[in-house]
C-alpha cells in the first residue's frame, strides 16, 4: 500500500517546534549554519555568485547579500547567496549531497525577510534536513548513477520544507510547498566542475523560498506528488528501485543525531577526502621528492570514480573533481587548500606531470556503514618510486570531519577563521562564529549580518 509521503511531510513539518528536537541534534545544526555561512563568505568574491548577481541584477529588499554586498529580496538573495556557499565546493557533506548550501542560505534569506528568530531557525534547518533525509532513505540506488546532483533534487524540496516552517504554515499548504519544490528539483552532474554545479544548491534555495512564497498564497501542487507513479521518487529513481511503502520515520524517528553532517578539511569533492588523508598521513610519515615518483594508484568505489570526472583538469574548478589533481597537489604542496585550486596551480608544468602519472582502480566492495554514501569498504593510495620502492597509505574507512570522526570546535573555528579571511572579513570571524553556534539566542536574523559588518 503506497504512503500518503507528500501528506505525513506537510503534517510533520507544520507539527514541528523547537522543543521537539533532539538535544543532540543541535549541535548539528550549529555547525550546519556556521559551516555554511563561513564557506558563503569565502565564496562570495567568486565568479559563480558574482555572474550571478550581475545578471540577475536585484532590486534593494530585505535580505542581505553576501554578507556586505548590498540587499535583494528573499528569493534572489538565497540564490545568490547559496551560489556562493558552493562556489568552493568546501561546504558540509550529508544525505548524498550538500544539505546546508540548500538549506542555509534559503532559511538566512527568509528569516531575515520575516524578522524571524534564531530559534525558528533552527526549527526550520531541523525540518529540512529531516524531510531531505526521509526522501534520501526511500532510494536504495545513488542518484548520481543517473546523473542526478542529489544536492540539486533534494535541497530544493528541503528547503521549500525549511521555509514553510519559517512561515509556520499548515500541514496542507506545507504539503503544496513541498509538492511545488518537487517540480523545481533539478541539477546534472555532468556539469560537475563547472561554474553550473554551485548554481544547483542557489537554484535550489531560491526554489524552496518561491515554493513557500507560493502556497502561501494559495498556490496548489499535487497531494501525491512526492509518492506518486509519476511523482518525484519515480521521476529520479535511477532504475525504479524506491520505496513507497514503508511509513514515515520524519514523524516519529529523527535521523540527523545519526547521520549529522561531514564538514571538509578540503575544498575539493567530498570524494577525494579519505585518500587525501591517506596520501598526506603517509607523506607525513615517508617524506617522499615528487620528481621520484613512478605512478600512483588509488582504489575508491565505482561510484566515486564517477564523480571525479576530471581527469586533466586544467582550471581550478575542473580540479575540485579530479582524483588525479587531489594526489599531485598532496605530492607537490603537501597539501590541498584553497591556495592550490587556482587556475595557476592546476596548470603548473609538474603538475600536469604528476596528474599523468596518477590512476584509478574501482572498488565494487561497497562500505556498509549507512554514513558511507557510496564509498568503498576502504581508500587506499599506493606510490611506487623511481628506485623501486612501493609505499602503501593506511586503509582508510573513515573521513576526518565526518560523522564517526567530526572536527573539534577549534577546528571547526580554525576554518570559519581561514574562510573569514578569505572573504574579506577576518574581524568579524569571533562575533560571528560565537552567534552562530548559540543561534537559540539570536533575537533576530538580521543581527547576523549586522555582526558582520560590524
Amino acid at each position: 500500500m503506497t504512503t500518503p509521503i507528500t501528506r505525513i511531510l506537510g503534517e510533520f513539518v507544520s507539527a514541528l517546534r523547537y522543543e521537539q528536537i533532539p538535544a543532540d541534534a543541535l549541535p548539528v545544526i550549529h555547525i550546519g549554519f556556521t559551516d555554511c555561512i563561513g564557506v558563503m563568505i569565502a565564496g562570495r568574491d567568486e565568479p559563480p555568485p558574482q555572474l550571478l548577481k550581475s545578471v540577475l541584477a536585484p532590486a534593494p529588499g530585505a535580505a542581505t547579500l553576501l554578507f556586505g554586498q548590498g540587499t535583494a529580496s528573499a528569493p534572489d538573495a538565497a540564490w545568490i547567496n547559496g551560489a556562493a556557499a558552493h562556489a568552493l565546493d568546501y561546504d558540509d557533506v550529508a544525505l548524498r549531497g550538500h544539505p546546508s548550501t540548500a538549506l542555509v542560505p534559503a532559511i538566512l534569506a527568509e528569516a531575515e525577510a520575516l524578522g524571524a528568530t534564531g530559534l525558528q531557525m533552527i526549527t526550520a534547518y531541523a525540518a529540512g534536513y529531516e524531510v531531505w533525509a526521509e526522501l534520501v532513505s526511500r532510494e536504495i540506488d545513488q542518484h548520481h548513477t543517473k546523473g542526478w546532483h542529489p544536492t540539486g533534487i533534494f535541497g530544493a524540496i528541503g528547503a521549500a520544507a525549511a521555509c514553510a516552517s519559517l512561515r509556520g504554515l499548515n500541514a496542507e499548504k506545507t504539503s503544496h510547498a513541498i509538492g511545488i519544490g518537487a517540480s523545481q528539483s533539478a541539477g546534472l552532474m555532468a556539469n560537475f566542475g563547472t561554474m553550473t554545479k554551485p548554481f544547483h544548491a542557489g537554484r535550489a534555495a531560491h526554489a524552496g523560498v518561491i515554493a513557500a512564497r507560493l502556497a502561501a498564497a494559495g498556490f496548489t501542487a499535487s497531494p501525491d506528488a512526492i509518492e506518486h507513479t509519476q511523482g518525484f521518487l519515480a521521476a529520479v529513481s535511477p532504475v525504479g528501485r524506491f520505496d513507497v511503502e514503508t511509513p514515515l520515520q520524519a514523524a516519529w524517528q529523527w535521523r540527523m543525531p545519526t547521520s549529522r553532517l561531514s564538514v571538509k578539511k578540503y575544498p575539493m569533492c567530498f570524494a577525494t577526502h579519505r585518500a587525501l588523508d591517506g596520501i598526506l598521513d603517509l607523506l607525513k610519515e615517508t617524506p617522499i621528492d615528487p620528481r621520484s615518483v613512478r605512478n600512483v594508484t588509488v582504489s575508491i568505489s565505482r561510484r566515486n570514480t564517477k564523480v571525479l570526472r576530471n581527469h586533466s583538469p586544467q582550471t581550478g574548478l575542473e580540479a575540485k573533481f579530479s582524483m588525479e589533481f587531489a594526489m599531485a597537489s598532496a605530492l607537490i604542496a603537501g597539501r590541498a587548500t584553497l591556495a592550490e585550486l587556482s587556475d595557476g596551480f592546476v596548470q603548473r608544468a609538474e603538475v600536469q606531470d604528476m596528474m599523468r602519472r596518477v590512476s584509478i582502480e574501482p572498488d565494487d566492495r561497497y562500505d556498509p556503514n549507512p554514513n558511507a554514501n557510496g564509498y568503498a569498504i576502504y581508500d587506499q593510495v599506493t606510490i611506487e618510486t623511481e628506485d623501486g620502492r612501493r609505499l602503501e597509505s593506511a586503509q582508510v574507512n573513515l573521513i576526518r570531519g565526518g560523522p564517526d570522526l567530526p572536527l573539534s570546535r577549534d577546528e571547526l573555528r580554525t576554518k570559519f577563521d581561514g574562510c573569514l579571511q578569505a572573504g574579506g572579513l577576518a574581524a568579524s570571524a569571533v562575533p560571528l562564529f560565537d552567534a552562530l553556534m548559540s543561534l537559540e539566542n539570536c533575537p533576530d536574523a538580521r543581527r547576523l549580518s549586522a555582526l558582520a559588518a560590524r
